[in-house]
């Protein structure tokens, strides 16, 4: 993707958090990034600033589109990222395609006397797990916050009845700090401890009031049975649980299994817009595109895009969220007024509006890029009184300095634009002292030559930078090759920007303002800057073989190194014999003492 055409989709990106997808020319996803604001971390890629890797480099070079999908916040943002690069595994993303994940959980272990710890993983084995979490310290907090609140166990002991009865296990020193209560040794039954589980899940679901009213029935047992320094301790975790309470970040999964859609469109096409969200996080999103027929109303739609999304992703929640009633058997259908889902169904429809928007730019975008094109190429067209556009466009110059290292560059114009792959220069091989007319015709007749030979195609038009006599030579070659009257050549005079046509004396002029004179005039200018270039070179090396490395015994890096310390041979011949010898060796010196001195 070029920076002008992401000039033309810039507007369309939101500045909410969300993750954005770089696709190929065939849809396949390159590489999926997170961002706090999508419309500045997108512009990043371009402009002005230089790219700071190679990587970087290379992605934008092979983006064809960018889409995108925005969410509330940046945890959202992480949670869709991670899992679709997961699910993907773009080329060029590295960090997160390792199973080791970023995020971490709370989990509580399905086991009498259950532990409580944290994971990066989680499993189908009847364990509670909570979260997923950003921060593994904010999370090792938590966990600390909930051993000081609740005595727990932390020992991968198999505490069963029998094991317990048996006395096989003795207090360790958690049970001696009192970290612990020792349920190992029947010092704590199992549904006290249980009560304090259901506690601990109340926390992290973020019932905090359940938790406090159980702190505050426990000081106050205390107090009314004289054990202060226990009601005390109570009171102390009530006051280290109310400062956790104002500062929870914690993520509360209030909204279970759910999938969320929303529909917009135009006159032919239907958008519906996906999002799965598990434990109240978004994991997935897409949007269906759909191609409308005259009976269908925008219920009928939604259902065919439900079922065909849920089949696709395969899809077992119990409940969906929809913005109309629709008629699905076997899930429940909510259509939200107000609270969490709602909020969730709002953004899927903000996100299936941005859809709408960004499809209809692009087309309008990419309509009217070939709409200008076109327009140049049919304006040139009409000038020339051509058959039809000139969609392949070449044009020729000759350079040389009086006869000497003549050269030809050819270059070519697709759609209005130079190709600069196919461009191509010439060495004159045929042509001795200053004759622009015959090196025009050996290179053309070289160049349409070897097309007609491998069976590419032919121009639509052939520019020749010169008047008549230029002109008249490339047509020698063309009538060569019977290609008269197959291809458009005109002759561009460079004083009065005059178009000449083959044996036509009266010239054609164009407006000095019209686009299609200015495609002629930049292939004219390019050719010409290509066809110098390459005689500059040819001239230093013709430079350097005619000199220096006609001497024998010295080649082209003895020379080019002479030259680089005197400057020139002129001074190379006026300098002392000692500093000719430090340079370039005593050998050397012995050679051009030789050669200097036969040319005196």
């Amino acid at each position: 993707m070029t920076n002008e055409q992401f000039k033309d989709f810039s507007p369309t990106i939101p500045t909410y958090p969300g993750i954005y997808k770089f696709l190929d020319a065939e849809g396949g996803i390159l590489y999926v990034g997170k961002a706090k604001n999508l419309r500045n971390r997108l512009s990043s890629y371009f402009g002005d600033k230089k790219h700071t890797t190679a990587k970087t480099k290379s992605l934008v070079k092979h983006a064809d589109r960018i889409e995108f999908t925005f969410v509330e916040t940046e945890t959202d943002a992480l949670l869709l990222e991670n899992t679709l690069i997961k699910q993907h595994q773009p080329r060029y993303n590295v960090m997160l395609k390792d199973e080791k994940s970023p995020l971490v959980y709370i989990c509580i272990k399905n086991e009498r006397f259950p532990r409580v710890f944290l994971t990066r993983k989680t499993f189908r084995d009847g364990s509670a797990y909570f979260g997923p979490y950003l921060s593994k310290m904010r999370v090792a907090q938590i966990i600390e916050l909930i051993r000081k609140l609740f005595q727990l166990r932390t020992c991968n002991l198999s505490l069963t009845a029998e094991n317990i009865e048996k006395g096989k296990f003795k207090p360790c020193l958690e049970y001696h700090i009192k970290n612990c209560a020792a349920p190992c040794v029947g010092f704590e039954d199992e549904t006290s401890y249980n009560g304090k589980i259901e506690q601990i899940k109340n926390m992290l679901k973020g019932n905090f009031n359940a938790v406090k009213v159980h702190l505050k029935a426990e000081m106050q047992r205390f107090a009314e049975n004289l054990q202060f320094e226990q009601a005390q301790l109570m009171k102390d975790k009530l006051t280290l649980f109310e400062d956790y309470q104002g500062k929870s970040t914690v993520v509360n999964p209030a909204i279970h299994d759910v999938d969320v859609f929303a529909i917009a469109g135009d006159e032919k096409e239907a958008f519906v817009n996906y999002l799965k969200v598990v434990s109240g996080a978004i994991i997935h999103t897409f949007t269906l595109t759909l191609t409308k027929n005259l009976d269908e109303d925008q219920e009928t739609l939604l259902v065919y895009a439900i079922q065909a999304l849920r089949e696709k992703f395969n899809s077992i929640s119990g409940e969906i969220i929809v913005p109309i009633p629709v008629a699905l058997p076997g899930v429940t259908v909510t259509v939200p007024k107000i609270g969490d889902k709602k909020k969730l169904l709002e953004l899927s429809e903000k996100n299936v509006q941005y859809h709408l928007l960004q499809q209809k730019r692009d087309a309008a975008s990419k309509t009217g890029r070939q709409t200008a094109s076109e327009r140049i190429l049919r304006t040139l067209q009409a000038d020339l009184h051509m058959t039809e556009a000139p969609l392949h466009i070449e044009c020729f110059d000759n350079s040389n300095i009086h006869g000497t290292n003549p050269v030809s560059s050819c270059v070519v114009f697709r759609n209005a634009k130079p190709a600069k792959r196919d461009y191509r220069h010439y060495n004159v091989k045929t042509v001795e002292g200053p004759n622009d007319f015959a090196s025009m015709e050996e290179v053309v007749y070289r160049r349409y030559k070897r097309l007609l030979a491998e069976g590419q195609d032919l121009p639509q038009l052939i520019i020749i930078d010169g008047g008549k006599g230029q002109l008249s030579a490339a047509m020698k070659s063309l009538r060569a090759l019977d290609l008269e009257g197959k291809v458009t050549v005109v002759g561009i005079a460079k004083k009065l920007e005059e178009l000449y046509f083959p044996d036509d004396p009266v010239p054609l002029h164009i407006n000095k303002k019209s686009e299609s004179l200015k495609v002629i005039q930049q292939a004219r200018n390019e050719a010409h800057r290509f066809a110098i270039t390459f005689h500059r070179d040819q001239r230093s090396r013709n430079f350097l073989k005619t000199e220096l490395t006609e001497i024998p015994g010295i080649g082209t890096k003895t020379a080019e190194k002479l030259l680089q310390h005197f400057g020139s041979v002129t001074r190379l011949r006026e300098a002392e014999a000692t500093e000719i010898e430090k340079v370039a060796g005593k050998s050397v010196l012995e050679k051009l003492e030789v050669y200097f001195s036969s040319r005196e």
